[in-house]
């Protein structure tokens, strides 16, 4: 209510971006409550259904962006699936903001979650603009890249980032590594 009752627009657009984040943490909530928030998460319902919601709050019929969800699936315990519904959350927002400023008839953002005994890996990939050839991106330390660095943090997860002119792929990897003897 109070974004469209300011007069300054750059407040409008922060507080729509404090709504926006609100909203989808409540829809992280509400869907880890209805499977009972205790025990392993099927991540490829989990994802479709947190990404259904945010098509809806933040594409709507109005931008031609398609969003989907991709994978291997598996499980996750709850608090790992949430923090993981986080960071989907905040790098499909950014991809949002960032990725696509004509409004492409064409824009697509793949949520793709990958599982391997113990590993698994969480990439979002955007075909928007990317990065122009020959333009050096400085490195953003905004909110949301603050969020999802302390949430792959507490996953004991690495965060890497490939942007190039035909978009970005932002993927949150965790490789347990098992250390191998030789017999000499």
């Amino acid at each position: 209510m109070k974004a469209r009752t300011v007069q300054s627009e750059e407040t409008r657009l922060h507080l729509q971006d404090a709504h926006s984040r609100v909203m989808s943490i409540a829809a992280v909530q509400e869907h880890l409550h209805s499977t009972g928030g205790v025990g392993p998460v099927e991540m490829t319902p989990y994802l479709a259904k947190l990404c259904e919601t945010l098509a809806t709050s933040m594409i709507g019929d109005f931008r031609p962006i398609a969003l989907k969800v991709s994978g291997e699936g598996g499980s996750a315990p709850s608090r790992q699936a949430e923090c993981l519904g986080l960071i989907v959350t905040e790098l499909v927002m950014n991809a949002l903001k960032h990725a696509f400023p004509n409004h492409r008839s064409d824009g697509q953002i793949t949520v793709t979650y990958d599982v391997a005994g113990m590993d698994w890996k969480l990439s979002i990939t955007d075909n928007g603009i990317g990065r122009p050839d020959g333009v050096f991106a400085q490195a953003k330390s905004g909110l949301g890249t603050s969020i999802v660095k302390a949430l792959a943090h507490q996953l004991g997860a690495q965060v890497e980032t490939v942007a190039g002119p035909t978009g970005t792929t932002v993927s949150i990897t965790r490789a347990t590594f098992s250390v191998k003897t030789r017999v000499a």
